[in-house]
């Protein structure tokens, strides 16, 4: 790589807007113009698929489809869809996400647009034929939800539930199949154009690719042979990791597991199909829980934690190898987080792609190869701190004497800097060839900035960005800090 480079973490629900939710419109085209100011060549935004119930980017009803709470309102009122009467109640105040709310109205919203919209549009009709691969699925799976007030789809009709007569049900729920195609081609049409603009400015935009789906989604409901699934589509087992230092009873995460054989015999199509789809909307993925490639814990379903459970060899370089065939050029940043075996290691070395380094994990330890000393690889991206992790401030707070003292001797805070601060720098400063930094960080916030706190419900994912955050002060700021990767 020829020079050091440098992003910003940010979700994309996390910028300010006046609808209640961050959105794909003006104020993403100025976060855009901060990055580039800034001389920033990184915007992460975690997954953009749509949510359900927990509210979590990580558990979508799909792995393909986009969420549509992020179209621009504003657009489809310059577009003509929408008129002011149509949205001003509508507008939201205050910062945080009400996703409860989001859920009851913005699909009335968008269905208004939708009476307006000219179905025989020629771009979109060109969409819906390139993209009928899921998008078909994807529409009869949420207008049946939709009809079926949510519940779960192995709960179901059985005509429903096993797919019977697909053509038959496609006939049945075509109008409000044409909604939800209408919803994503507006949400792809208004990605693209801001990654047209974003890529323009020499911004990449990295996405998160989570490595298991969610049960109650399309991609389990229309591929079931993908799954390890019983006779009546219940999953034989399900994923988590086992018990350690920070959960006694490990992690039960409850999403099927794949069938990596039936995968393996048609060369990985669905996964090809997943990962084309992500590189129109992300130049970089991160791939989310990378030692599942190589070994992946299963629980059985029946569990009520993860205490019980087992290690089973992972599919390794023959998916990469069949990536690498479809996308030779693929992006991908591998999230090599936790417990990692030299197995692992070595699947990470022989894809060549980039792990993870996260500061906020160093300091426990006075070997851990988080130490900015010790990251010596300069393929990797290092973090002060993730989505899931406290905010700098929090974190820095939480610390024990210990924990501090080893902080102060191997970051040697400067006269006047802050603990925030400090890290900032000691992260720039390694021999990684690029560094991202939560936004939060660089606004100094405290527990209020947080995105997401695993194994919690409540408040996670509903951090919001400021309408005025783009001060002259935070510019120099930033641009300060990222000097130091040529340094």
């Amino acid at each position: 790589m020829s020079r050091k480079k440098a992003g910003i973490l940010l979700p994309i629900f996390s910028l300010p807007g006046k609808y209640g939710i961050g959105s794909l419109g003006k104020q993403a085209y100025e976060f855009v113009d901060f990055l580039y100011e800034c001389n920033q060549s990184y915007w992460q935004v975690l997954p953009v698929n749509p949510t359900i119930f927990g509210d979590s980017p990580y558990q979508s009803p799909s792995a393909f489809a986009g969420n549509h709470y992020f179209i621009d309102i504003d657009a489809l009122m310059e577009d003509g869809l929408l008129e002011e009467d149509d949205v001003k109640w509508y507008r939201r105040k205050g910062m945080g996400i009400d996703y409860g709310y989001l859920f009851e109205s913005r699909h009335f919203l968008l269905k208004k647009a939708f009476e307006k919209f000219n179905i025989n549009d020629a771009d979109y009709i060109a969409f819906k034929r390139e993209n009928q691969e899921w998008l078909i699925d994807y529409a009869l799976f949420m207008s049946i939800k939709e009809y079926r007030s949510n519940l779960i789809w192995s709960q179901w009709p059985e005509r429903e539930k096993f797919r019977i007569d697909v053509t038959g049900l496609c006939r049945q729920y075509a109008g409000s199949m044409e909604f939800w195609y209408f919803a994503q081609y507006e949400f792809f049409r208004q990605y693209a154009a801001l990654k047209k603009y974003a890529n323009s400015k020499g911004i990449e935009i990295i996405g998160d690719m989570p490595i298991y789906v969610a049960y109650d989604s399309a991609d389990v409901w229309s591929n079931p042979e993908n799954f390890l699934l019983d006779g009546d589509l219940a999953p034989t087992c399900v994923a988590g990791v086992p018990p350690d230092l920070f959960s006694a009873d490990g992690q039960l995460w409850g999403n099927p597991i794949y069938d990596w054989q039936r995968m393996r015999e048609d060369k990985f199509s669905w996964w090809i199909s997943r990962l084309k789809t992500a590189y129109k909307l992300f130049d970089i993925v991160r791939i989310d829980h990378f030692r599942g490639f190589e070994a992946y814990y299963v629980v059985d379903s029946s569990a009520d934690t993860a205490r019980e459970g087992e290690w089973i060899k992972g599919v390794g370089m023959s998916l990469f190898q069949e990536l690498d065939r479809h996308l030779p050029h693929a992006k991908i940043i591998a999230e090599d987080l936790g417990v990692i075996t030299p197995q692992v290691r070595q699947l990470l070395e022989d894809t060549g792609y980039p792990g993870m380094k996260v500061l906020q994990f160093a300091f426990s330890d006075k070997d851990s190869e988080y130490l900015p000393r010790n990251i010596k690889n300069p393929n990797c991206i290092v973090y002060t701190g993730t989505h899931d992790n406290m905010t700098t401030l929090q974190w820095y707070k939480s610390l024990n004497k210990d924990e501090r003292k080893l902080f102060r001797k191997e970051c040697r805070p400067q006269k006047g800097e802050d603990a925030v601060g400090c890290l900032i720098r000691a992260a720039m400063t390694t021999c990684a060839d690029r560094v991202i930094v939560p936004m939060a960080d660089y606004l100094a916030l405290g527990a209020e900035g947080r995105i997401n706190a695993p194994s919690t419900t409540g408040d996670n994912w509903t951090w919001r960005l400021k309408d005025r955050y783009a001060t002259d002060k935070l510019k120099e700021k930033v641009r300060q800090f990222t000097q130091l990767r040529d340094s």
